[in-house]
């Protein structure tokens, strides 16, 4: 198939997450980068343009969506990499136009925003796809499979940790401005690590088992001098169907790197995995020696090697499971092309649902931890 035509917005020439979408979006060649706004000035974006070799230039992403809708020759999809605060807005300008969306996590900075994306989502027929990247993983695409087909028979516990140490210092006063914005509720939104990356753990544990969170209980700090975004949470879960868990978050957590952690416990089995050693799942049938499967080797299932790149024993994460999310959402564009239902199109895929979700989860930690964590239905 032809490349599908892609522009993004922020993610200029020195910006992290830009270059990870971008390099995931060239991994199996199913995009060209075309278009883009990328940075909140025209200059810095024209100069990241052309260093980065992307032939249109944009000021902004409101003229560039009006630009691009006009050519005949106009990007199919953009992507969004922004601070938070710019996603909803961002993401609204192009679906109007009928643009594919591929935004960054979460949804965005307030419930209020959010709510409007969800609405423009629903009446655009575009489709928005949010890069919850770890659902993108071999062994967390296996895991999933192996619940679904009951290994572990009935869900009982589920915990979830993402700790870092990349905050233990005050950076936001150090001139980095990945600690700046991630440590500025205007920017931010209402949740410090919560929303930064205790909501991958929630979207892991709920992408893998199944269950949906009803209740939570959460305790949230913030440990930096200064500070008032959480740097730390600790949270109790209460899921449908009467399944218990526990989600911790910290930025604060020394020797901590990027060290998210999900166990599943069931009647009958459970699953270990690290994102550290992404390759390798631990199962454990009850009664039996712990079992190592690992990503194409023996035990690994299909799920797993329909995401799989290389053979088994070299290292595939981080950037694979980003190209995993871009390579799915490049086909859910070509299915509704040809005019396939976009629910459909979108398998497995976070999109709205999930992104709302997790704004639904930022705003229950926030609001039990603000009520000496008090259990607050989501």
């Amino acid at each position: 198939m032809a490349r599908i035509r892609l522009g993004m917005v922020g993610g200029g020439n020195d910006a992290f997450i830009g270059g990870v979408h971008r390099i995931a979006a060239r991994i199996d060649d199913r995009y060209e980068l075309v278009a883009g706004a990328l940075s909140s000035s025209p200059e810095k974006s024209a100069a990241s343009a052309q260093a980065l070799g992307i032939p249109r230039s944009y000021g902004s992403f409101t003229e560039m969506a009006e630009a691009e809708a006009a050519r005949h020759d106009e990007i199919e999809a953009v992507s969004i990499v922004t601070p938070n605060h710019v996603h909803a807005a961002a993401a609204q300008a192009f679906l109007a136009k009928g643009i594919h969306v591929i935004c960054d996590k979460p949804l965005t900075s307030t419930m209020e925003d959010a709510k409007a994306l969800e609405k423009a989502v629903a009446e655009s027929a575009a489709l928005f796809v949010l890069t919850h990247n770890y659902t993108g993983y071999p062994m967390i695409r296996q895991a999933r499979a192996m619940v679904e087909a009951g290994d572990l028979g009935e869900i009982r516990i589920v915990q979830a940790e993402y700790p870092q140490d990349w905050l233990t210092s005050p950076l936001e006063n150090e001139g980095l401005k990945q600690a700046e914005w991630r440590t500025d509720p205007k920017r931010s939104g209402a949740g410090g690590s919560v929303g930064d990356i205790g909501t991958h753990a929630h979207n892991l544990a709920c992408f893998v088992t199944g269950l949906t969170v009803e209740k939570l209980a959460a305790d949230l700090q913030a440990f930096g001098t200064g500070r008032t975004l959480d740097d730390n949470a600790h949270v109790m879960l209460r899921f449908v169907g009467g399944a218990r868990g526990m989600l911790w978050s910290s930025q604060v957590a020394p020797g901590n790197e990027n060290a998210l952690k999900l166990r599943v416990y069931g009647s009958t089995g459970g699953l270990e995995w690290r994102q550290e050693d992404p390759n390798y799942l631990w199962f454990t049938p009850h009664g039996e020696p712990k079992r190592l499967i690992t990503r194409g080797g023996s035990g690994s299932n299909d799920a797993a090697s329909a995401v799989s790149r290389i053979p088994s024993g070299h290292p595939e994460g981080y950037l694979e499971g980003f190209a995993t999310i871009y390579n799915e959402a490049a086909d859910a564009i070509r299915a509704v092309q040809a005019g396939a239902d976009r629910a459909k199109a979108m398998g497995l895929l976070p999109g709205i649902a999930e992104g709302m979700s997790g704004m639904s989860f930022i705003n229950a930690c926030v609001n039990s931890s603000s009520a000496d964590a008090a259990w607050v239905s989501l």
